[in-house]
Order: structure tokens, then sequence, then C-alpha cells
């Protein structure tokens, strides 16, 4: 029967070969806009201006997730509590001890960001603050260290560069097809061709980001419960953050991915929650419960 430890190692594998997948598609885009348009400087300047791209966000993702959430820095003498549990998980864990925030919002939600564990931040929402008992709360905040200690924060970052650069490559290809190229390699078939592959690339380049996040939810979950010894504390709090259905009032689709929970959940039913989860940058809290629990599928 699969169990909270069995996650960790598959989720692992699959994430590099997602991560693999992703840095292919962009040099396959960038390969097929400079063959198509006769031109190798293009391949050489989507490779440089990526690279450029996941250096600024890897040195600044923090400052500009803190600054979009609204999160304000706590100290151990307004949240001694929260302190606290942040203090001693980190020492249980072997990391740095992060900077505390709290983000002013009822919607019960919390994140982790930073390039490093020497440069992490550990956020939580007022409403989570006032629904959660202590061992639930340990719980979260040992989710979110474990993201830290994974180095889920550089691989999601990654994720988000790479998702914002194929669909702007993918833009300016299919412009290009319309304006100018090459018309001696494929003609009308390699425009065809290169539109499908601009309509189409952004759309995997997003499922592959949602996959990636997927699997780091379910990493960060089980690696916490090792950090706890009790997964009883994190599966009781995510079925209260899934019951919540309102979203967060500051929710943004470029920091959607690092929460706990998604931030713009509705607790929909039926078909709109199927069709809702297809797009969830996080899985279902019920399969998240079932994996915590021990009884996944």
């Amino acid at each position: 029967m699969a169990s909270i430890y069995t996650h960790r190692d598959k989720n692992i594998r699959k994430t590099w070969f997602l991560m693999a997948g992703f840095l292919i598609s962009v040099i396959a885009l960038g390969w097929a806009a400079s063959w198509y348009f006769g031109n190798p400087i293009i391949l050489y300047v989507v490779a440089g201006i990526a690279m450029v791209m996941n250096v600024v966000s890897y040195w600044h993702s923090d400052k500009l997730v803190i600054k979009m959430t609204g999160a304000k820095p706590v100290s151990s003498n307004s949240h001694r509590e929260l302190w606290n549990i942040v203090e001693n998980l980190s020492i249980t864990a072997g990391l740095p001890m992060p900077k505390v925030y709290i983000v002013e919002d009822s919607a019960p939600n919390a994140f982790a960001t930073g390039r490093d564990p020497d440069h992490a931040v550990v956020a939580v929402t007022t409403g989570l603050l006032n629904m959660l008992e202590r061992n639930e709360l340990e719980g979260v905040v040992a989710h979110e260290l474990s993201h830290i200690g994974n180095r889920d924060m550089l691989v999601s970052t990654v994720a988000v560069v790479l998702v914002g650069f194929v669909a702007i490559l993918a833009d300016i290809f299919i412009r290009m097809t319309f304006f100018g190229g090459n018309r001696d390699r494929g003609g009308a078939l390699m425009i065809i061709l290169g539109i499908a592959v601009a309509i189409l690339a952004p759309i995997a380049a997003k499922l592959i980001h949602m996959a990636i996040s997927r699997k780091r939810e379910f990493l960060a979950d089980a690696s916490g419960v090792l950090l706890t010894r009790y997964p009883e504390g994190l599966a009781s709090a995510l079925e209260k953050i899934g019951a919540h259905s309102h979203p967060m009032r500051r929710a943004n689709h470029a920091t959607a991915h690092l929460f706990l929970s998604d931030p713009f959940s509705h607790n929909k039913k039926g078909f709109a929650a199927r069709v809702n989860n297809m797009f969830m940058t996080h899985p279902p809290m019920e399969e998240r419960v079932r994996a915590l629990r021990g009884d996944a599928k």
C-alpha cells in the first residue's frame, strides 16, 4: 500500500524528467525558429535571454514575491507561537532560521520563497493562524520548510520563467511566420506547423509547470511529516484549508504555485470542480489527505 514515504523518491525523479522536458522545449523552439528563418543567431538570442531571465529571477524572487503578496515581517515578540514553531522545526530540519512573514488575509494559506536556505522566507496568512490548532500549524510550517530543504524554490522560479518565456517565444514565432521567413523551407506546410507549434507550446509549458508544482506539493507533504512525525496534523490542516470557500484577496497567477493551497480555489463541486482541477497548480486536497493517511489509490 502506498504511504507518505513512497512519494518522495518517485516525485523527485518525475520532477527532473519534467524539468528536462521544459529545457528541451525551449531549445527546440529556438532551434525551429532559427532554422525556419535561416538565422542561427535566433537560437543564441533565445538561449541568452532565457539564461538572463533565470539569473534575475533567482536573485530577486523572494523580494518580488513578498512585494506581490503584501507580506509583512514579524518578530518573536509579536507572534511568539509562530516564531517558536518555525525556529524549533528549522532546528529539527537542520536549516537556518528563515525570515518569518505574515499576510493580512482571512483565507488560510502559507508559502515559502527564497533562492536557498540561507535566504529563505516562510509566510502565513492571518486566516491560517486563526483557524489552525498548534499541531496543525506545525504541519503547515514543516511543509513549507520542506520546500526550502528540498530546494523547491529555485525549481519553481525556473518553471515560472520558462513558462513565460515559451509563451513569449511562441508569440514572436507566430508573428514572424506571418510577416517573413524563408518560404523555401517548407512553404505553406511549414507555416501551418509553425502556427500549430506556436499555439501548442505555451499550453504544453503551462501543463508541465502545473505538473511540477503538483509533484512538489506531494513531496513537501511527505517531507514535512518526516519532521513532525505526525501525519494527522498536516492532514487535518489541509482538510480545514480545503473547506474554506473564499480565494485570497491578493491572489496572483505568477505566485499561485508557491502557496500551500491554490489561492484561487473556490470549493467547487461536480463538473466545475473537475474542470477547475485540470488547471490548478496544486493537486486536489482530497488526494493529498489520502496520501498523508496512507490510503492513496
